[in-house]
């Protein structure tokens, strides 16, 4: 990181030495802040809490219901914004920074060895995701800790849950058929990522293989289309402090604390679960990068923070694309082909959050799974979670469809409906941190030839 020591030019020093004390120290805050994206996230954070609590009709009730939605209504705008700003120029970014990361490789060589690995490691460390949701689930049991008239109340209030009438039960044959995009204009209308993410690979690979001059029209509008997105993007994180509070605000506003206490095994054996994946993150970056737990994260906290914040991993895809490249060193080709990748079919936090819920929710119904009913579950959770969309909110449909295959009645949901978003949130930063992870497992395993590369 390069300090900004220029920023105080002659004219603007001597007008700071005009204004008092006071005005000066705050002028020096007001820079601190505007330097540091996480600091903005951190208070914005704090901030939409505290409002939150302060017109929650369950916290301190300042207003009534009607003003307190009007307020986080209005709040909310700029994160609206910032998301609808976010998801029209993700399918461009996607794509082109796919594209670029395959055909436009140094080192074409890793790409093939990094493209034959990062499937079985995402599917790996998949795995170990939903084996630490299994055996905490198990151990904890917080499904024995749910009150019955609770349970009865949450069925009451919010009735039937509805899981997609219309949905088609499809065959392992129309899966893998269905993974190309016959129409890609139809996949983007669809926002069908997986498709989008085949389509951009065969791009890329096809451009990869055809003579340079052929190739170097598409390759140069694909960097034309990426740098236009990651300006849109940079504009959309001006707002991103405000949307943070934004959001945060309507979600405590709308959840309240009853929900969260009367939930608080539940949460806290997630959210405990989730910490174990993370320290298993950081065990695989000290071992592979030598990098230590805290200088990671110190690196990555921005990305976690906005992640957090948005619930959407799609939203944070370009930062954590800088991120990888800037602050984790990885090389650009590795980061533009793994994080659009890892957006899509790298959900971990994902994945333990489906399999702690629905061990929990047979805890609450009293169903009993059977070893072979067990392996079930965790093989179709570690399937249900590969290619989910990465937007806010998914992870309570894919649970629905995982709940039919284990005698679950999928009105369960209404139980944890209540406290879904919080825990989406907390998932979402897992899951970021995970594509980051891959970037520096594949860019340490698979170096790159010493070549000279040109700095922009």
């Amino acid at each position: 990181m390069v300090e900004k020591k220029g920023y105080f030019q002659p004219g603007f020093a001597s007008t700071i030495e005009t204004v008092s004390e006071l005005g000066a120290l705050a002028e020096k805050l007001t820079f601190l802040i505007r330097s540091k994206l996480w600091v903005q996230i951190v208070v914005c954070m704090v901030l939409g809490v505290g409002i939150g609590l302060l017109v929650s009709p369950e916290g301190a009730a300042l207003v009534s219901d009607q003003t307190a939605e009007l307020i986080t209504g209005w709040l909310v705008l700029p994160g609206h914004l910032f998301l609808a700003l976010i998801q029209m120029i993700m399918l461009p970014l996607v794509v082109s920074s796919i594209v670029l990361g395959i055909a436009g490789a140094e080192d074409l060589t890793k790409l093939r060895k990094m493209g034959l690995r990062i499937a079985p490691y995402f599917v790996a460390t998949t795995t170990v995701a939903v084996l630490i949701g299994v055996v905490l689930a198990t151990f904890v049991e917080p499904g024995q800790y749910i009150d019955p008239n609770m349970l009865s109340a949450a069925l009451a209030d919010t009735g039937p849950v509805k899981v997609s009438e219309n949905q088609e039960v499809l065959t392992l044959h129309d899966r893998i058929v269905g993974l190309i995009p016959a129409n890609p204009l139809s996949a983007a209308l669809e926002e069908s990522m997986l498709q989008i993410v085949v389509f951009a690979i065969l791009t890329g690979v096809a451009l990869a293989s055809i003579t340079q001059d052929r190739a170097k029209p598409l390759l140069d509008i694909s960097k034309s289309v990426q740098e236009l997105s990651m300006k849109i993007v940079s504009w959309a994180m001006v707002i991103a402090p405000l949307a943070v509070l934004g959001l945060l605000a309507q979600i405590i506003m709308q959840v309240g604390i009853d929900a969260l206490m009367g939930m608080s095994v539940y949460v806290g054996t997630v959210l405990l679960g989730l910490g174990m994946l993370l320290g298993f993150y950081l065990t695989v970056v000290l071992i592979v990068a030598g990098v230590s737990p805290s200088t990671f994260l110190s690196r990555v906290r921005e990305v976690q923070l906005l992640a957090f914040s948005t619930s959407s991993s799609a939203a944070v895809m370009p930062l954590s694309i800088k991120t990888a490249e800037e602050k984790l060193g990885v090389q650009s080709s590795t980061a533009d082909f793994i994080v659009p990748l890892g957006a899509t079919i790298n959900m971990d936090g994902t994945a333990l959050y489906q399999v702690v819920a629905a061990v929990f929710l047979t805890q609450v119904f009293g169903v009993e799974l059977s070893s072979g009913e067990l392996l079930l579950l965790i093989t179709t959770t570690i399937g249900a979670s590969i290619g989910s969309p990465s937007t806010p909110g998914v992870g309570i449909v894919i649970l629905a469809t995982i709940l039919t295959n284990i005698g679950v009645p999928a009105s369960g949901i209404a139980l944890i409906i209540g406290v879904d978003r919080i825990l989406d949130m907390s998932r979402t930063a897992i899951n970021v941190t995970g594509d980051l992870t891959a970037c520096v497992v594949m860019d340490k395993w698979l170096p790159s030839k010493p070549i000279d590369r040109e700095v922009v």
